[in-house]
C-alpha cells in the first residue's frame, strides 16, 4: 500500500467532483454551466497568431498586458487586478493568503461545493449560514466573528442574485475581514460588486473568463480589489507557480475583453433563452428559482430529481443533480443552444 507515503493531510481530503465530462458522442451536456456559444472569434485569431516558435519562450510571468486588459475594462488601477489560472485557483489562493485567522470562515450551506474543499486543504475552520426558505442568501445572518465572508453572486447551484444594496450592508457591518464576492455568472443580469472595491478596502471580487466568455478550456481567472489584498495573493502566486497563465490564454483573455459586441450578444441570447425556458418549466408544472445566471435551479413536486436526471440521461441529455440535503429534489440545467433546449424539453415532457 502505498498510500503510507502520503502527507498526513491528503488522507483526510475530500477533493472537488467537477461536472461529468462525457466520452459519449452526441449527448446535448447541460451540466457544467458551459457556454453553447464559442468565443469570440477575434480570441481565436489571437491564439492563432499566437501559435509559433515563441512558445520555446516563457510567458510573462505578471501576465501584465492581460492585467492592462482587465483594469481598462472594469475602470480599476492595474495594481487592483489579480490573474490567475482560473477562478479556481484565484480562490484557492485567496484561502491560503486572506483567510488563515483564529476566527471561522462564513459562507452559504448551499453554495460552491469547491469552498469547504479548500478549506480542507489549508486547515481553515469554517461555518456554514444556512440560505433562507427561498434559496436566498440573507446577508444580515453574517454578522457573527469571522475570518472572512466569502458568497457567490449569483449563488451556484440556485442562480439566485443579491443587489449591490445588500452587499454594501454587510461591507458597513463587517469591516475587520476580507469579503469575496465570487462572481463566476454575473455577466448574465447581476450587477458587479467590482463598483465598490474603491471605497471598501476589505472587498475582492472574482470573475472568471469560463462561463460568459466561453474560455472554460483555457483557465483564465482574475480578482479585484485593494493593492495590499492582491499583493498578498502575489505573495502567495510566487510562492507557488510563477506563470500559471500560458502565453495563448494570456493573448486570449486581451482580445476576449477587446470584442465587447460579441459578449453582449452571447450574453444576451444566453439570458433570453434562460427566461424562456423558465416559462416553459413552469407550464410543466415544475418551480423554478429566480436566476441570474446561465442555469436553472428547478424541482417537481410530482417527481424525483434523481430519477428525471436518469430518464434525461437515458435519452441522452445530462443535467447535474446534487444529493446534498435540502436541495436533493433539484435540477442545475444549464443554458443550452435553442435547439439544445428544445430538445431537453420535448424528453423532459415525455417524463412528466
Amino acid at each position: 500500500d502505498m498510500s503510507q507515503f502520503w502527507s498526513p493531510i491528503v488522507h483526510d481530503l475530500d477533493p472537488y467532483v467537477p461536472g461529468e465530462q462525457p466520452k459519449v458522442a452526441n449527448l446535448v451536456k447541460l451540466n457544467t454551466n458551459e457556454n453553447p456559444y464559442g468565443p469570440s472569434p477575434k480570441v481565436l485569431e489571437a491564439i492563432r497568431l499566437g501559435v509559433s516558435d515563441q512558445l520555446r519562450l516563457y510567458p510573462d510571468p505578471n501576465a501584465t498586458k492581460l492585467k492592462q486588459a482587465i483594469a481598462e475594462y472594469h475602470q480599476v488601477d492595474i495594481q487592483q487586478v489579480f490573474v490567475g489560472n482560473g477562478s479556481d485557483e484565484v480562490l484557492a489562493h485567496i484561502f491560503h493568503a486572506l483567510f488563515q485567522h483564529n476566527a471561522p470562515l462564513l459562507f452559504p450551506d448551499i453554495s460552491y461545493s469547491f469552498y469547504p474543499v479548500y478549506c480542507k486543504l489549508y486547515q481553515i475552520d469554517f461555518q456554514t449560514v444556512p440560505l433562507d426558505k427561498n434559496f436566498a442568501i440573507n446577508l444580515e445572518d453574517y454578522s457573527t466573528k469571522n475570518s472572512g465572508i466569502i458568497f457567490p453572486n449569483p449563488n451556484a447551484p440556485t442562480g439566485c442574485l443579491l443587489t449591490l444594496k445588500d452587499i454594501e450592508l454587510l461591507l458597513k457591518r463587517n469591516t475587520e475581514s476580507v469579503i469575496v464576492v465570487d462572481e463566476a455568472y454575473i455577466d448574465f443580469g447581476g450587477e458587479s460588486a467590482i463598483s465598490l472595491v474603491n471605497n471598501y478596502p476589505n472587498l475582492l471580487v472574482t470573475q472568471t473568463l469560463s462561463k460568459s466568455r466561453s474560455l472554460a478550456g483555457l483557465r483564465i481567472g482574475f480578482a479585484i480589489g485593494h493593492p495590499d489584498l492582491i499583493e498578498a495573493l502575489v505573495r502567495v502566486k510566487d510562492s507557488f507557480n510563477s506563470y500559471p497563465l500560458d502565453s495563448l490564454a494570456i493573448s486570449a483573455g486581451i482580445a476576449s475583453f477587446k470584442d465587447q459586441t460579441y459578449f453582449e450578444q452571447t450574453c444576451q441570447k444566453v439570458m433570453s433563452s434562460r427566461d424562456w425556458l423558465i416559462a416553459e418549466l413552469t407550464e410543466l408544472g415544475f418551480e423554478v428559482l429566480p436566476s441570474a445566471a446561465n442555469f436553472i435551479f428547478a424541482k417537481h413536486p410530482q417527481f424525483d430529481a434523481a430519477e428525471l436526471a436518469l430518464g434525461l440521461r437515458e435519452q441522452g441529455v445530462i443535467v447535474r443533480h446534487f444529493k446534498y440535503d435540502r436541495i436533493d429534489q433539484f435540477l442545475r440545467i444549464t443554458i443550452g443552444t435553442q435547439e439544445e433546449n428544445q430538445h431537453f424539453l420535448s424528453i423532459l415532457d415525455s417524463l412528466v
